[in-house]
């Protein structure tokens, strides 16, 4: 940034330093020589003083490009503004050009990968937006291995803090991750200008910076090789990425499958693609636009499904994707389903295919008779009206039956009209040439209009069934929305909604394994598939089978999608219990690894107290004197006392771990209970404060003594000889909270609940300051009297724990409170 700010000095431009922090590094505030400093803005806080940037100067000062250090500093307490991003926001408002910089580790959208990776939380961060809303972002790029010679050079920290920072943050494995996060970051940036710049001017010709491979998804099932294939294209160059698109019509009419297509989305995650649906009725141009959009440089395509004859109809989409893809290489993948045919087509239900044997009735059997009926009359109509009258009657017959039936019809009406109604009369020969063309006219217009006919009661079909399908598979979602996730709740919904007697999951290992049940509802659940009704397989070991009746084959498509979530519901369950089991297996070792510690430490030091102090008094030899010999007892005492206390949170937390803990509430006054738990738990610095009317608390007396004596012992030992501890009690909203108030050097906010956790220590706490289990104790007590207990800052300075219990029932008892001291 001051390397910058050098340069644009030279060639005139107005600049100043409205703040920078050299970090005490003589490099760095070398550069600052000949550069306008801004004077900061003295504040006090708390005692101490600070200093920011000074905002009004700089935007007094008016200079044309302001340096403003570290984007995401948090301002001092008394600051106008509590980040310097709202600083920067006023001076660019003011017409100023702002240089800053950012730290990786900085980027909100990445500070929780940095903390996984060093370990370290980062508090100041900056919305990601703010940094990409710059006009320019140029990456400051160092190997590890350089940094951390200008880290051991002292260019960076001072020599003192130099060996600690590269023995800890700033390890080459850190340092290689951190610096692969920015490159990935500024790279997302590039494509994003790209695009937009391509946008902007209008370029259409791909440019290919790296390989982006597209693969068309129908929803069928060569699905999975066309994944695959393409995934070993993108594979075969840095960089490359996978997008799998499946395109759908606007009616929601499509052949696709939602148990393949839900299948394939997995497939395609667990090759680190993307899955994306559009939406268009031109698919090969859907297809193409969305590639262009995305800066594909390859699509892959399946060989077409349809049978040879179905080519007549037209090219296909990947013969059209070919030839209109221009500068994007298509690839046209061959598999096992190629020209089998699709079986998309709607297929006539029960009630059609009954109705198609009277279909044929009437159109064998209606053209004669509407020609007996009007041959009385034919001297009277003229030919035009007998056309209507025969077109009515094939439209007819098309909606009734199909395309077929009323093909027929028009076919036989047509040589009726032409033998009956056309002069001359009763012969095949037409006179006049106007009477050929309007019986050709007449059986052109009959075939299209059976053919639409035919065509409208066919996609009205496929509407109902897709409305149907969507209202299911829309209360399916509803139901995993509404947590209903649980397996049996799924196979039931399974049952209830295809009216079946009962529904089976089942998992083999292997090709050759014995079919398991996983799950089932229902009566008699069939125990393998071959038992079964019907039957939809997920995968080769997973399927989900059902009894009852057999289902039509375009049911099958919505128990597919049954069967898919079905899938999911027992992976998740699977995972469920992996990372409670991994849960409890890591608590299990870190406990362990802590007892080992404290039984090697914590427990040997009040042991060796008690022995120095019992193998002193046993020296027959040395003639103690009453002084030396109290202070050896009470040597003794305090170990015991500290050994007590360990092992008796120890045995408190094994019984809160196995659940064993079992309150006997009652209704107690805390000045009966308090003032012995303080005594027991320090011998003096506590001021305990409790109001007159102060009501009966519902709980233990035995556990609410414990939870006391650890939470006074714990603040005791935190604070300053000099400075007292105070319990003070009161009421809120219906509840008694006593607070234990310590004056010592207090936790962030990120570590006040890990502070309950067990074994759990904060910083650089001494190790003689037991073995952690104190605060786990005293928490797990307060849960199990139904109360709470939870960390908070002492205005000031210092802890404070605030442990809340329910109010008893019952009539106040009465007694002294007031004020007492121990």
């Amino acid at each position: 940034m001051l390397d910058e700010a050098h340069r644009r000095l030279l060639r005139g431009t107005d600049v100043v330093v409205g703040v920078v922090d050299c970090g005490g590094r003589p490099l760095t505030e070398e550069m600052l020589v000949g550069l306008e400093i801004v004077a900061p803005r003295e504040l006090v806080h708390h005692d101490g003083e600070f200093t920011e940037m000074d905002v009004d100067a700089v935007i007094a000062r008016g200079p044309r490009v302001a340096l403003v250090d570290d984007l995401a500093h948090t301002n001092a307490p008394g600051s106008r503004n509590e980040k310097r991003i709202q600083d920067v926001e006023e001076i660019l408002d003011a017409g100023i050009d702002v240089i800053s910089t950012v730290d990786v580790r900085q980027l909100a959208s990445l500070n929780d990968v940095v903390a996984s990776i060093t370990g370290v939380p980062q508090r100041e961060t900056v919305p990601d937006g703010a940094v990409r809303r710059a006009d320019q972002i140029e990456f400051v790029d160092l190997t590890p291995e350089e940094l951390r010679r200008r880290i051991a050079d002292g260019d960076v920290y001072t020599p003192e803090r130099a060996d600690a920072a590269l023995a800890n943050y700033f390890r080459p494995g850190n340092l290689t991750a951190l610096r692969e996060l920015a490159l990935l970051w500024v790279a997302d940036g590039v494509d994003e200008y790209l695009r937009e710049h391509r946008n902007r001017h209008g370029f259409d010709a791909m440019w290919p910076t790296r390989e982006r491979v597209v693969v068309a998804l129908t929803g069928g099932p060569e699905g999975d090789t066309l994944i695959r294939r393409a995934a070993r294209i993108a594979g075969r160059g840095p960089g490359g990425e996978l997008l799998a698109v499946h395109v759908a019509r606007s009616d929601g009419l499509s052949g696709s499958s939602p148990a393949d297509l839900a299948r394939q989305r997995r497939l395609v995650d667990s090759l680190d693609g993307t899955f994306h649906s559009v939406v268009g009725d031109d698919v090969p141009g859907a297809l193409l636009d969305f590639a262009r959009g995305e800066d594909a440089t390859q699509i892959v395509l399946g060989s077409s499904r349809r049978k040879p004859w179905q080519f007549v109809l037209g090219p296909g989409v990947g013969a059209t994707v070919a030839a209109r893809a221009g500068d994007i290489d298509t690839h046209i993948v061959t598999h096992e389903y190629a020209g089998r045919g699709r079986d998309d087509r709607p297929r006539r239900t029960v009630t059609a295919r009954g109705r198609a044997v009277p279909a044929w009735v009437v159109a064998l059997l209606g053209p004669p008779a509407l020609t007996a009926a009007l041959v009385p009359i034919r001297g009277n109509a003229a030919l035009p009206h007998d056309m209507l009258l025969f077109l009515a009657l094939t439209v007819a017959v098309a909606l009734f039956g199909g395309l077929w039936q009323g093909v027929t019809t028009a076919v036989l009406g047509s040589l009726f009209m032409d033998y009956h109604m056309t002069p001359p009369l009763d012969t095949l020969d037409i006179a006049a040439p106007g009477n050929v063309l309007a019986l050709v006219v007449f059986v052109v217009i009959a075939l299209a209009v059976a053919s639409v006919v035919d065509l409208a009661a066919r996609r009205t079909q496929q509407a109902e069934r897709g409305r149907a399908e969507a209202e299911t598979l829309g209360f399916l979602a509803g139901s995993v929305l509404r947590g209903e996730r649980a397996l049996p709740a799924l196979l039931e919904r399974v049952r209830v909604t295809f009216d079946m007697r009962s529904v089976s999951l089942l998992r083999r290992d292997g090709p050759r394994g014995s079919w398991e049940s996983v799950g089932s509802v229902g009566v008699d659940p069939p125990a393998r598939p071959d038992t079964a009704d019907v039957e939809v397989a997920v995968d080769e070991s997973l399927v989900l089978v059902l009894s009852g009746r057999p289902l039509p084959a375009d049911t099958r498509r919505v128990l597919g999608a049954f069967a898919a979530q079905a899938a999911l519901v027992l992976e998740r369950g699977a995972l469920v219990a992996e990372a409670a089991e991994a849960r409890r297996l890591d608590e299990g070792n870190r406990v362990d690894t802590a007892l080992f510690a404290m039984v090697a430490r914590d427990l040997r030091a009040p042991l060796a107290a008690i022995k120095a102090g019992a193998s002193g008094l046993r020296v027959e030899e040395v003639d103690w004197e009453r002084a030396d010999r109290a202070e050896l007892l009470a040597t003794i005492e305090a170990g015991a006392d500290r050994l007590d206390r360990l092992i008796g949170n120890l045995l408190d937390m094994s019984r809160l771990r196995m659940g064993t803990v079992d309150p006997l509430p009652s209704d107690i006054a805390l000045d009966e209970v308090i003032p012995g738990a303080v005594a027991r738990a320090a011998r003096s610095g506590v001021r305990v404060s409790i109001p007159e009317t102060l009501p009966t608390v519902r709980a233990d007396a035995e556990l609410l003594e414990r939870v006391m004596a650890n939470l006074v012992e714990n603040a005791v030992l935190h604070t300053p000889a000099d400075t007292p501890v105070t319990v003070v009690a009161g009421t809120v909203r219906g509840r008694v909270e006593l607070r234990v108030v310590d004056r010592g050097p207090g936790l962030p906010d990120d570590a006040k609940d890990r502070v309950f956790e067990a074994f759990a220590r904060h910083g650089d706490a001494p190790r003689s300051r037991g073995v952690g289990l104190g605060l786990a104790v005293a928490r797990g007590f307060a849960e199990a009297m139904g109360g709470s207990l939870a960390a908070e800052d002492t205005p000031g300075g210092g802890l404070t724990m605030v442990f809340v219990l329910p109010v008893s029932t019952g009539p106040n008892p009465g007694g002294v409170r007031g004020e007492l001291a121990s």
